[in-house]
């Protein structure tokens, strides 16, 4: 009787979270829009191999962000193949690998396939999808496993506890909320806004917890990672300048694909070859030594 009654929770909960899923694509653009204005707002290819026919979104923006992606998992991986027993090495380079990792999703799903994935068989588009989610889901914790890494490269004791409690937390409630927008379905919960709102109090605490070591020890360590997260600050203001000049329908009136999130990208791509530059030997756990 009791194996019974496990294996009907068990299937109600496998049934309500497949229902659920469905729910994620009643969120539609607003205003909402057609896969024939959708392909309007921007460049794309169609490509017929035998039974094979699908359209790729945004080719030029895909390489792009397929590249940041993978070159960031690349760095990621550099990092932990020379840990050297640094746990700081380590986590940073899970850092790079989990938000490198998401972007190969962002990229499927923002650029590549876009198309293919929100709007064939639709009347209207579907704002967002799974890939976005799980996107957001990875980058997420990719932010806090860099504060894992700073937990043990720039604190001990309670505070080093402090700092990967909070990271734990922050990955528990963001994850929590994040899926629980998904299937609900609510809009702003799986938007890149509310990912930006849980990650940007992090992005500052680096700034200044590297800043203030640097300015005591004056050592490279902190030197380069205080400009790491600086140089992120300036990628994303040039995203947002960008977005608020209207750079992608200027350009693409002129028949010129390129876009704020390629600004974004190609910055991402500085960001991560000053960290593939500086930092995969750098980066060391805080000891007595180190201070």
């Amino acid at each position: 009787m009791n194996k019974k009654i496990i294996y009907f929770f068990f299937y109600t909960i496998i049934a309500l979270i497949l229902t659920a899923c469905n729910r994620l694509d009643t969120i539609e653009y607003s205003p909402k829009l057609t896969p024939e204005a959708f392909l309007n707002t921007q460049h794309w290819m169609r490509f017929q191999l035998g039974t094979l026919d699908f359209i790729l979104s945004q080719p030029t923006s895909s390489i792009i962000v397929y590249f940041v992606s993978f070159f960031t998992i690349f760095i990621g991986y550099k990092f932990l193949t020379n840990t050297q027993n640094q746990k700081s090495r380590y986590w940073f380079g899970i850092g790079l690998f989990l938000t490198g990792f998401g972007a190969v999703l962002a990229g499927t799903s923002y650029q590549a396939f876009g198309y293919e994935l929100k709007c064939p068989g639709r009347e209207f588009c579907r704002w967002t999808n799974w890939w976005e989610i799980n996107y957001a889901f990875f980058s997420g914790l990719g932010m806090n496993a860099f504060l894992v890494a700073c937990a043990h490269s720039n604190a001990s004791g309670n505070f080093r506890k402090g700092i990967t409690y909070y990271a734990l937390v922050n990955s528990i409630v963001y994850s929590g909320l994040l899926f629980y927008g998904a299937f609900t379905p609510i809009q702003f919960l799986v938007s890149f806004e509310f990912l930006s709102l849980a990650s940007t109090p992090s992005v500052f605490f680096f700034i200044w917890i590297y800043a203030k070591a640097y300015k005591q020890t004056n050592d490279k360590m902190n030197l380069y990672l205080r400009n790491t997260w600086i140089i992120l600050i300036g990628v994303i203001l040039l995203y947002a300048v960008s977005m608020i000049l209207g750079i992608t329908q200027f350009l693409w009136a002129k028949g010129i694909w390129f876009t704020e999130n390629d600004v974004l990208h190609v910055g991402m791509i500085y960001w991560n070859y000053y960290i593939w530059a500086k930092l995969p030997t750098e980066v060391k756990d805080l000891t007595n030594k180190n201070r």
